[in-house]
């Protein structure tokens, strides 16, 4: 399938913030959008009534995945590391066994997430994603090597996937495309930031970018130090 063909896009874990910015991204370039939810969030998707088709349930029910990816020619999803039932694991899976064949699937997550093993952290970094692991566990709230989990299924799929991994986000008008790197370590990411709105806009405009095939970019915001300092 050519990057022509992107008419008809599904955007798993719409209703969170990342959710929504990409379905707006989604919109603004003409396509048909279909949202997936979980039930209790569909009312946060009240701004978008009338444009796009809401699909609710978990997004780690196969039946849901299978009904919402019909007849996309892309789909945009967003690994939470939810809970302690292996969502993240769940929700990649559907997506890889029933989007149809030759589709652009474009899975985000955190720069922890590495697919050859030679992206280089920070002590810091590594410290807090320790932290951040037992924490979840004890509350019962996140499963940080679920993600790992989900992205090493989509790793070894033969898919049309792209794995955009994510620096820390925060809030703000655009500064445009981010820039992205391989490893984690390269210069250029050292700033370790991105506007969420423009998280989205990678992920979005991966779909029509075929150089992102089965790569794993990680990003970084446009405008932050590092990336004007060191971007080519």
């Amino acid at each position: 399938m050519g990057t022509d063909h992107i008419r008809k896009v599904c955007v798993i874990g719409a209703s969170g913030k990342l959710g929504q910015y990409m379905v707006r991204h989604a919109l603004d370039r003409g396509y048909e959008v279909v949202g997936v939810c979980r039930e209790r969030s569909v009312p946060k998707l009240a701004a978008f009534e009338g444009r796009i088709t809401v699909v609710p349930g978990p997004t780690d029910d196969p039946e849901v995945i299978r009904r919402a990816v019909a007849g996309c020619d892309g789909v945009l999803t967003v690994l939470v590391p939810w809970g302690v039932r292996q969502y993240a694991s769940g929700t990649a899976q559907a997506v890889l066994d029933h989007a149809r064949p030759g589709a652009r699937l474009i899975f985000s997550c955190g720069w922890h997430i590495t697919r050859d093993g030679k992206d280089r952290y920070s002590w810091t970094f590594r410290a807090a994603l320790r932290i951040a692991a037992v924490l979840g566990r004890l509350v019962r709230a996140v499963e940080i090597d679920d993600q790992v989990e989900a992205c090493r299924r989509v790793f070894a799929s033969d898919t049309r996937w792209t794995v955009v991994r994510g620096s820390s986000l925060e809030e703000g008008e655009s500064q445009g495309l981010p820039v992205w790197s391989r490893h984690v370590g390269d210069p250029v990411l050292s700033s370790n930031l991105t506007r969420r709105v423009d998280f989205a806009l990678f992920m979005v405009e991966a779909l029509t970018d075929d150089t992102l095939v089965q790569e794993a970019p990680a990003i970084v915001g446009r405008q932050t130090p590092s990336a004007l300092t060191h971007s080519r």
